[in-house]
């Protein structure tokens, strides 16, 4: 049986892909992983079941995510359940662009305190940060509660994991994007995180 606290969610960002080579935004849901990305995700498999107990596997829709939560839930003898609400968050016109743009974008169109630009500016056609916050968190407490004291690995995108550690720890100016197969951990007891909350790993 389930517990009924001490579970963990343990985030992790998607494997190397050729736009992350570039330095761009994908331009695709279905841009694959490189070979370094696929060995990048082994390499973590590996190291996720050294150091934790993970006991279900979440990954986002888009396909550098599916790839290397297969990579991961062949390592674990896990299945993986895709869900809706915690993929990347969407660069509308700056897709295919060099990440630089987005700084030079909102340095254009920005007025007023800069944490507050970095938290509700959005590219045009496109979502901003506290767009993604309200999803994912929406789909990961889905998740808590569904799971109840258990370890949950989610498979996910940079955006995620910033707004997801952004809403756990209220603090925007500490949330950033982790790299390739990077891992953030987050502890919750019952229906709320527990402070200390977040635990960003070393590669």
């Amino acid at each position: 049986m389930a517990q009924s606290h001490g579970g963990r969610v343990i985030l992790v960002r998607h494997g190397e892909t050729e736009a992350n080579l570039r330095r761009c935004f994908a331009d695709s849901d279905d841009i694959p992983l490189t070979d370094a990305g696929r060995v990048q995700a082994h390499e973590l498999a590996l190291r996720l079941a050294r150091e934790f107990r993970p006991e279900v596997l979440v990954s986002s829709t888009f396909l550098r995510a599916r790839q290397t939560s297969e990579i991961i839930g062949r390592v674990l003898g896990l299945e993986v359940e895709m869900i809706q609400g915690i993929q990347e968050r969407d660069f509308g016109c700056l897709k295919g662009h060099p990440y630089k743009r987005l700084g030079e974008s909102m340095s254009r169109d920005g007025l007023g305190d800069p944490a507050s630009l970095m938290r509700t500016w959005k590219p045009a056609g496109g979502e901003s940060l506290e767009d993604v916050r309200r999803r994912s968190i929406q789909a990961i407490e889905a998740l808590r509660d569904r799971y109840p004291g258990r370890e949950i690995t989610i498979v996910s995108h940079g955006a995620v994991i910033q707004a997801v550690c952004a809403h756990v720890t209220g603090e925007w100016s500490d949330a950033s994007v982790p790299p390739n197969c990077g891992v953030v951990t987050v502890d919750y007891d019952a229906q709320s995180w527990t402070v200390p909350p977040v635990k960003r790993l070393s590669s």
